[in-house]
């Protein structure tokens, strides 16, 4: 049996901050952390359509958000910390008592019927994969192998405090468009979307079983431009590249370079500072 869920709740260091319960590749971590005075602090509705593990949501605790990502399993996970923070828990020691090869295997190969059953698969699997991957292969499912971490419940870990953060936010799976076209006058729109050119690099980034192509940048870039214009203000990331630069600031965007440490790699030589550029209304 798992250890008691009261106890393991009540002696887990309370966090001074809301620390996400995912790891995900591109996460905003860094930028929370370096770069949090670029982030407006006065707005209606928060509303972000590339989810990931929502670290500028969790920064800034808003009171109202519309949270949305084209991956289904990502918003089942975000649903269940919501609704039922203490059984995705309960689910989730489950899955550290049996960790191991074999444990893994049959939870990527399986399909739990319950929300919180499902909530704590994708937890564990993002905790127990290789660093954090999300992929799927053409039948839409993850087949991401087990990497060599060993703990799946960190001391971080207050789904409790996250469900309370996250009740006055809407969650769902959508297209960017959709969220973005909600904005209205005083919200404010985070847009951290999977790069279609890799920093320095042309080339496309897989995100789910789909590529956000450079017409999805267009799109993208529209988009944000119509929420300005209807008085919402806009943030976003990118690559800083040439072509991204264009894009925004045909649209009338200011332009800020920032760097960050990029941890996701499979070799420590290509573990290195890389820039992005911070788009945000004028």
């Amino acid at each position: 049996m798992p250890p008691n869920l009261q106890k393991t709740q009540r002696d887990r260091a309370r966090p001074r901050t809301l620390v996400p319960f995912l790891r995900w590749a591109g996460g905003k971590r860094w930028f929370v952390r370096d770069h949090a005075g670029l982030i407006p602090t006065r707005f209606r509705t928060y509303i972000e359509p590339f989810l990931g593990s929502g670290v500028v949501f969790f920064h800034l605790r808003p009171e109202r958000a519309l949270l949305t990502d084209a991956n289904s399993d990502l918003v089942t996970a975000f649903r269940g910390i919501r609704d039922q923070p203490t059984e995705v828990m309960r689910h989730l020691l489950l899955h550290e008592e049996s960790h191991g090869t074999e444990h893994y295997r049959l939870t990527r190969e399986a399909n739990p019927p319950l929300l919180a059953e499902r909530a704590a698969r994708i937890i564990y699997l993002n905790r127990a994969c290789f660093n954090g991957i999300y992929r799927v292969n053409r039948q839409g499912r993850f087949n991401v192998p087990m990497g060599d971490r060993k703990t799946i419940i960190y001391d971080t870990d207050d789904f409790q405090v996250l469900s309370e953060a996250l009740q006055g936010a809407a969650i769902g799976s959508s297209d960017f468009e959709i969220a973005i076209d909600r904005a209205a006058s005083g919200d404010l729109v985070f847009a951290d979307p999977p790069y279609t050119v890799r920093h320095n690099n042309n080339g496309f980034i897989k995100y789910n079983e789909t590529l956000f192509s450079w017409d999805d940048q267009e799109r993208l870039a529209k988009t944000l431009a119509r929420a300005v214009d209807r008085g919402a203000k806009v943030l976003a990331t990118n690559a800083a590249h040439d072509s991204v630069r264009d894009l925004y600031a045909g649209h009338g965007f200011r332009l800020t370079e920032v760097s960050r440490f990029s941890a996701i790699a499979a070799s420590g030589k290509n573990r290195r500072q890389y820039t992005e550029i911070v788009i945000s209304s004028p």
